[in-house]
């Protein structure tokens, strides 16, 4: 829940279960100015709606609209609006990203990259829900990635093998009702995560994760037929609880599971 203040401010912290993300914050200032200070982590923040004025390394910026703002650890930075404005924050691992990012994110702190936003704001979303870990993991190794690339220093070949997409479809169904997360399948499979998941999504046209929730809402689909209680299928199918179920069963195929269930 939003913390609120006397100026009316409203504000929200909090410490994610997601290797990588030291930090989440959301906050919505009618006015502020943060004094110069520093982070021990990479900042990654959006601007939801109005724009905020920043200096950083005696370099005047600004964080507005599309752009994506990247302020890197251990340097400098203040912040100031005279106006409302909202902003998220994602505060990274030092670790995610190599130190000889620091000198090319001070030259270039802002992207306008819609692809970029999406996936800072589609892992805000998912971040610490419940049954999304997975989706979380695969935003977080394609947004440290596509970062390198904009800032000139890419991890991954251009070049994309098919090889890896079909071990980790093999690996997932092996875990369907458990499930793996992609640092598991990062180690057991001997690949980087991200291009895990950027092999994944051009070979099959989905996500690790999107796949993974089809495979569940089919073992749900199975066991409804077969006759299985509706408050025991969430669980033997892999699903955080009910509501978690429910969302993904309609959302797929446009049914909830009591209503396919009675047509049974």
């Amino acid at each position: 829940m939003y913390d609120f203040d006397v100026s009316g401010a409203r504000f929200e912290a909090w410490r994610p279960p997601l290797s990588g993300v030291v930090e989440v914050l959301s906050a919505h200032f009618t006015s502020h100015a943060y004094p110069m200070h520093a982070h021990d982590t990479w900042t990654l923040l959006i601007v939801d709606d109005g724009a905020v004025r920043y200096d950083l390394d005696r370099h005047e910026r600004g964080a507005f609209g599309d752009l994506v703002t990247l302020l890197p650890p251990h340097v400098p930075h203040n912040g100031s609006s005279p106006h409302p404005f909202r902003k998220r924050v994602l505060y990274l691992d030092e670790a995610q990203l190599p130190p000889k990012l620091v000198g090319p994110s001070v030259d270039k702190s802002g992207f306008p990259d819609a692809r970029l936003r999406q996936m800072v704001s589609a892992l805000h979303r998912t971040i610490g829900e419940p049954g999304e870990e997975l989706a979380a993991e695969s935003h977080l190794a394609e947004i440290t990635e596509r970062l390198r690339d904009r800032l000139g220093h890419p991890a991954l070949p251009a070049r994309l093998d098919r090889t890896p997409a079909h071990r980790l479809r093999d690996l997932i169904e092996q875990h369907v009702v458990a499930g793996i997360s992609l640092s598991e399948a990062a180690g057991l499979l001997h690949f980087h995560p991200a291009y895990l998941v950027r092999s994944f999504r051009a070979e099959f046209g989905m996500s690790p994760h999107q796949y993974l929730i089809s495979r569940r809402v089919d073992v749900a689909r199975h066991l409804i037929l077969a006759g299985r209680p509706l408050s025991a299928v969430a669980a033997e199918s892999g699903f955080y609880d009910q509501p978690h179920l429910i969302r993904h069963f309609r959302r797929i195929l446009g049914v909830s599971p009591r209503g396919f269930s009675s047509r049974a």
